[in-house]
């Protein structure tokens, strides 16, 4: 079965901000059946601008990634 994966380059410029955004996301997140496979830690730059911290997560499907990012929960997140 394909899977789907959300794929974020981030620069926090406010950490209490982002810590919030962060609680909520995970909850809307794994609601929809996501769950990540990197959040931030050492990386490699190799082309492109550089952004401190990448996150990943991954859906079982392209419906739930996007049902996820449109749902109420997510939103309020963001």
């Amino acid at each position: 079965m394909p899977t789907a994966l959300w794929i974020a380059h981030v620069k926090v410029t406010d950490e209490a901000a982002y810590g919030e955004y962060a609680k909520r996301a995970t909850d809307a997140i794994a609601a929809h059946g996501g769950v990540f496979l990197a959040r931030g830690g050492a990386h490699e730059q190799m082309e492109g601008p550089d952004r401190p911290r990448n996150v990943v997560a991954r859906f079982p499907s392209l419906q739930a990634a996007h049902d996820c990012y449109y749902s109420d929960a997510y939103q309020e997140a963001l």
